[in-house]
């Protein structure tokens, strides 16, 4: 018997050091380069947090509007870019956002340059030219023209502005905003850790970013608040939602948007969007959908005790269907907030870099002796 410990899914592995975020699972706290995810939302915008994120300090009053001003000059794509997309509308939009960050890389200046401060510029490119990806290509698959970016919005504002081509609602836009806050950085999660490993192989960023990219778009990652809000709209009324619960937990399912690999207490992301979502929900005169949230998260209570808590996604997915977003959208929006914390990770990768190359234990045969084709039978 092999004397090697298995740790599976790299499970309690620590691989690197990170000044990026910090993450008490058992507790329930998160902190951005060591401030806390709660005051963060309550008082941040996502260009704050980005430029905390990116150069490790919150900004004076003239480097953020100065940061702010290079995320709105470059929003926009490179015309062939749009044709891609044009090509491409079909697919998912995950699809469609991986396919076009990759092809990017044929349009950037300093994209085969892996040296921090390149690897800063492409970060705030692309975090920049993530949105207007996500809202062109949802527009040309509509048989619309993609709407051009207002450099007087916003990075939050811009993105529905773009998708809805009016003018946004500022109170939703401030929404969008703290959904992005929320989702800028977490650790080694698998689409960072995927984005490390392609950087630990000295590929670029615009790579890097692709394989975070991909890695998201599974549904044990990022698809958990698409997979609530079409629960949701299963169930349908908040009556229904305490026998939906008992239903599929006795039959083996689960409740999506509860549990997450690290957090053993509540996601403490996850409050910010509950009120978010009961004030949202009531304003639209829309309470069920808040309602059957509700009811599901009591129906949970008791695997609370077990470390089966609610996560963010629990009801940023209510958020996003009350804003008129398309399901297929959630996740996109999702990879729009992540874009400064993978790139993070990459400078971080960058800084220490060795190849992440773990081991597999052997469980097959040994030494088989080979025969050839003609005797085979």
């Amino acid at each position: 018997m092999s004397d090697i410990e298995i740790k599976r899914g790299l499970k309690d592995v620590y691989f690197a050091t990170s000044e990026a975020s910090f993450i008490d699972g058992n507790i329930g706290k998160l902190l951005y380069r060591g401030y806390n995810i709660d005051d963060m939302a309550r008082n941040s915008t996502f260009e704050e947090t980005v430029y905390l994120l990116l150069y490790g300090k919150l900004p004076t009053a003239k480097e953020l509007s100065d940061f702010d001003a290079q995320l709105r000059a470059n929003r926009t794509l490179p015309r062939e870019l749009l044709q891609v997309i044009d090509i491409v509308k079909a697919s998912h939009p995950m699809d469609v956002l991986r396919t076009a960050v990759s092809a990017l890389a044929a349009f950037d200046p300093d994209t085969a340059d892996n040296s921090k401060e390149a690897t800063l510029r492409k970060g705030i490119r692309l975090t920049a030219q993530a949105p207007t990806i996500v809202a062109a290509h949802d527009r040309i698959r509509q048989g619309k023209e993609a709407v051009e970016p207002n450099p007087q919005f916003g990075h939050a504002a811009n993105f529905l502005y773009m998708v809805f081509g009016k003018e946004p609602d500022p109170e939703e836009a401030k929404l969008i905003d703290l959904d992005f806050v929320l989702h800028a950085e977490h650790g080694s999660n698998a689409s960072a850790f995927a984005a490390r490993v392609t950087a630990s192989t000295l590929a670029d960023l615009h790579c890097a970013v692709t394989s975070g990219v991909a890695t998201l778009k599974g549904p044990w990652h990022g698809g958990a608040a698409e997979a609530v809000m079409k629960m949701a709209l299963e169930i349908g009324t908040p009556e229904r939602a305490s026998d939906y619960a008992r239903g599929l937990l006795e039959s083996g399912g689960r409740i999506m948007g509860f549990g997450h690999r690290v957090y053993r207490a509540e996601d403490p992301r996850a409050r910010h969007m509950r009120d978010r979502s009961k004030w949202l929900a009531e304003r639209k005169g829309e309470p069920r959908w808040y309602q059957i949230l509700e009811e599901l998260e009591k129906a949970m209570q008791p695997y609370a005790a077990k470390g089966i808590c609610v996560n963010v996604d629990f009801y940023a997915g209510s958020v996003y269907h009350l804003l008129g977003v398309a399901e297929d959208l959630f996740i996109p929006i999702f990879a729009m907030g992540r874009v400064p914390g993978w790139t993070l990770q990459v400078m971080e990768q960058f800084a220490d870099n060795i190849l992440l190359r773990p081991l597999t234990e052997y469980v097959g045969p040994m030494d088989v002796p080979y025969v050839p084709l003609k005797d085979r039978s």
